[in-house]
């Protein structure tokens, strides 16, 4: 059964396998022979609650931030008045995988435990359970956050505020590396937005040696300026904590095993073939079994539109596909 408001996709195209990372909505969306926006994409979790901020790229672009270099120093300190860090600790970042990758080289060795993000290891110059510790807070893909006395040398606060309300653990002030990503909170992956708070200001320099001139962009620094006065982190963490309730009794509704704990997304069990029958009808989950989590598939929460789009894509599918895992 069609889902109203969305292309069919070309009868027969192959769904492509699973990305590493998520974030692949455009190439499945290329091989159904669809638009993007035919998709409602759940494989990426970002906040629906965030600010619109085309307007704020138009004015970027009207001001001249296109046409010259850019200076991030502004942005630089206004983050970290709003996180409450000294400036000279921060580091901006083309994205959070530029955080993490600089983060990486700089402590040379290290390791994860299982199930986290990948991006950890794969920057690592050397895998090693001697090294530091890397630690998703909360875990990606569990979605628990830490405990209060668990330790780790790097910590990706990257859906941090969404789960907490509150801009950071404060990690960095025991020693360890935090980083982080705006892209999430504010919906805007297209922009690179990342940080690092290193430890110290030796560290923090380290960081910046290892970037290339000009790493964060003059489209960038403006967004961040301007989008720190419109952030309201602890209202927005309880509407997702909300919209992530809305969503596991969708799924259960279903007949779904699900997960829910701390982030903005639920795990859901089904059978093998889950993500691919359900981007066929429009709608994009994560895959965890490169987590090495099989037949586990993380939802992000949405908006209620989005909501009812999924449940519509849910009831066009038999039911025997709901459940086990």
């Amino acid at each position: 059964m069609p889902v109203p408001g969305v292309t069919m996709p070309v009868p027969g195209a192959m769904i492509p396998a699973p990305g590493d990372h998520g974030g692949d909505v455009g190439i499945v969306a290329r091989r159904l022979g669809v638009d993007v926006s035919d998709i409602l994409d759940l494989s990426v979790t970002l906040n629906p609650f965030a600010p619109d901020l085309r307007d704020v790229i138009r004015e970027a672009v009207d001001m001249g931030y296109i046409s010259r270099y850019p200076d991030a120093c502004r942005a630089r300190y206004m983050l970290a008045a709003e996180i409450g860090v000294d400036p000279n600790l921060l580091v901006l970042t083309n994205g959070g995988a530029e955080a993490i990758a600089l983060t990486a080289k700089v402590v040379g060795k290290g390791y994860a435990d299982p199930p986290e993000f990948s991006l950890y290891e794969r920057h690592l110059p050397a895998v090693d359970q001697d090294g530091v510790r890397f630690r998703s807070n909360p875990c990606n893909p569990t979605g628990i956050l830490a405990k209060a006395d668990e330790q780790a040398g790097v910590w990706d606060e990257a859906f941090f505020q969404m789960a907490t309300g509150s801009w950071t653990r404060g990690d960095y002030l025991s020693g360890a590396y935090v980083v982080g990503s705006l892209t999430k909170l504010f919906a805007c992956p297209g922009l690179r937005i990342g940080y690092t708070i290193a430890p110290d200001e030796q560290s923090a320099e380290e960081l910046r040696k290892l970037q290339p001139l000009w790493s964060f962009g003059g489209i960038e620094s403006y967004v961040v300026a301007a989008v720190i006065e419109r952030s309201d982190i602890a209202h927005w963490a309880k509407l997702l904590a909300s919209a992530r309730d809305d969503l596991a009794a969708l799924l259960a509704s279903k007949g779904f095993d699900v997960r829910a704990a701390d982030a903005p997304w639920v795990l859901v069990g089904a059978d093998k073939g889950f993500r691919e029958r359900l981007a066929r009808v429009g709608v994009l989950v994560r895959d965890c079994s490169n987590f090495g989590m099989l037949g586990i598939y993380r939802v992000s929460v949405c908006s209620d539109s989005g909501l009812e789009r999924l449940e519509m894509a849910l009831e066009s599918l038999p039911a025997v596909q709901a459940g086990g895992r």
